[in-house]
């Protein structure tokens, strides 16, 4: 009888200790699962609005997609040199903020990113190539096969570019961009997060039509010479 007893009383115990352990062992994997996913997908902070009549020289003034409306102080943004694109009252913003959303860090004038981008070709200089950012999210190449611009986002203040490279199928390459001058007819970005070899800065300007050249007035007067003699 005591045997029998003194058995069960052993046998209970491996069963609260391997249920103990089994239950350290699934918070342990669930609490790993978390960090992996917090860490491989980064989070964007991004707010989207439009600039507001509020909107002074050292501040700004938004109304979010959500249908808030924030001030945020321009002091530091101003400072580090982090609006672009200056701001027009109803001109779409990508703006960064603060956790307590009262200071903007990176303002982005989406309107003024807008357009057509060119810079001399780097092979001969002879022509021009540059890329088209268009609404939407929709980028394209301009006059150049080697590049093929798709897409393009603004992340925490940064500018994403998707492209495919000529030989490389289709494989698309995402990269991305720091923002350094956005104007009425400049735009400058760098790449970031990439070897120093790999770097590459950018410096276009807005493209505009070329006058075309007008041969009337030259006709006319030879013409008139003509019938002279």
């Amino acid at each position: 009888m005591k045997k029998t007893l003194f058995f069960l009383v052993v046998a209970a115990g491996m069963m609260m200790i391997g249920s103990c352990g089994g239950g350290k062992q699934q918070n342990t994997e669930a609490d790993a699962d978390t960090v992996d996913v917090e860490g491989l997908v980064p989070r964007d902070y991004t707010i989207y609005g439009l600039c507001s009549g509020g909107t002074a020289m050292n501040t700004l003034e938004m109304v979010t997609d959500n249908g808030d409306t924030l001030t945020l102080s321009l002091a530091k943004a101003q400072e580090d040199g982090k609006v672009f694109g200056g701001l027009q009252v109803s001109d779409r913003l990508a703006v960064v903020a603060d956790k307590n959303k009262k200071e903007a860090q990176v303002v982005i004038n989406l309107n003024a990113l807008l357009g057509d981008w060119v810079m001399p070709d780097p092979i001969d200089g002879s022509s021009e190539i540059g890329i088209r950012i268009k609404e939407g999210g929709v980028a394209e190449s301009i006059d150049q096969s080697v590049i093929i611009y798709r897409t393009w986002k603004i992340f925490n203040g940064d500018l994403d570019i998707l492209l495919v490279r000529e030989g490389g199928g289709d494989e698309e390459e995402e990269n991305r961009y720091e923002i350094l001058t956005l104007g009425p007819d400049t735009l400058c970005y760098r790449t970031i997060g990439k070897p120093r070899d790999e770097t590459e800065t950018f410096e276009y300007h807005r493209w505009k039509p070329k006058p075309k050249m007008s041969i009337d007035l030259e006709l006319e007067e030879a013409n008139d010479e003509f019938n002279k003699i």
